[in-house]
């Protein structure tokens, strides 16, 4: 973990401070973007020309279905290009760019951002389900001297380091409450236990920072507050957190910053009890209905959000149907 010195009260006083517009420039940003444009065909997913994370803070990115926050995060962790990417009939004004920790990830693959510290979950779990829980964290852990051919077949090279691995997953996994587990198949675990498994998986490295999308996506209410538990612990030991979420009360709760996206835009940025009563977040999510006067404005307001709601039940039923094939 960081040594980051943590005071939420102290950085929520410094956000509050800043110009609340897409792009506002933070005071210790960990992570900077610019001109990240990802198309398919005709259709533009993702089209963000500035954006900066606070370091040390949970920041969410929100936005209604289809607004290409998944698609923005696969392209910050290497799992996608931008169409703009750096190239040689590309010029330099118009390339994508993007640093973390001041390292630049614009051309780089997503084992390299993983070890520069920034580290992403999914939000239809990637458990190792015919390995043990113990070796899937055992798979996290960076910096291991026996996975060379050569190496792994001398013992000596790797037996300490390996030592020092199990340790580290056993406190971890002591910590989510998944040390009973450690010699369980990952496969037989719950939907809520493969969300905490991966979270955990994600800590073996170290990150500077972790990209959660849709954490609480499939989870059953009663492994909802320990999720949430364990991502305000991640903040305040000093991990920055940027994470997807629909849940509008978690995301009031818990986040520093809100981020809001729509139509693969960044539309609004600011703390989160302001930017709900946004006019832009409002009409992300509700679109041209909002204005409408059917003599009930309440009566509409509320259908509106139903509709959302039943979207992102429906969206999570099917993650975890997913999950259980």
């Amino acid at each position: 973990m960081s040594d980051y010195p943590y005071d939420r009260a102290a950085l929520r006083r410094e956000l509050a401070t800043l110009d609340q517009q897409p792009g506002a420039a933070k005071p210790d940003p960990i992570l900077t973007v610019d001109r990240v444009t990802r198309r398919f065909g005709g259709n533009v997913a993702v089209q963000v020309d500035h954006l900066e994370v606070q370091r040390g803070a949970i920041t969410a990115l929100i936005g209604p279905n289809g607004a290409g926050k998944t698609t923005f995060f696969n392209l910050l962790t290497g799992f996608d290009a931008p169409s703009n990417a750096a190239g040689p009939f590309r010029s330099g004004g118009d390339r994508a760019a993007w640093s973390f920790n001041g390292q630049a990830l614009t051309r780089t693959n997503a084992s390299r951002v993983a070890r520069s510290g920034m580290i992403r979950t999914f939000q239809l779990t990637k458990a190792l389900s015919r390995m043990t829980v113990l070796d899937n964290m055992l798979v996290g852990a960076n910096n291991q001297p026996g996975e060379g051919l050569f190496a792994s077949l001398v013992k000596p090279i790797w037996a300490g380091r390996e030592r020092e691995n199990v340790a580290r997953a056993e406190e971890i996994l002591a910590r989510f409450k998944l040390d009973a587990k450690r010699d369980d198949l990952a496969g037989g675990l719950s939907g809520g236990q493969k969300k905490l498994l991966e979270m955990a998986r994600a800590l073996m490295s170290n990150p500077a920072m972790i990209m959660l999308d849709e954490p609480m996506a499939g989870v059953n209410p009663a492994l909802t507050q320990s999720l949430l538990d364990h991502i305000q612990l991640l903040r305040d030991e000093g991990t920055t957190v940027l994470f997807v979420e629909h849940d509008m009360h978690m995301v009031r709760h818990i986040s520093d910053w809100v981020i809001v996206m729509a139509q693969g835009e960044i539309i609004a940025e600011g703390l989160p009890e302001e930017i709900m009563t946004s006019a832009a977040v409002v009409d992300a999510y509700l679109g041209a209905h909002h204005d409408r006067d059917l003599g009930d404005d309440d009566v509409l307001t509320t259908g509106v959000l139903t509709a959302i709601a039943a979207e992102v039940a429906a969206e999570e039923a099917e993650a975890t149907q997913e999950e259980s094939r």
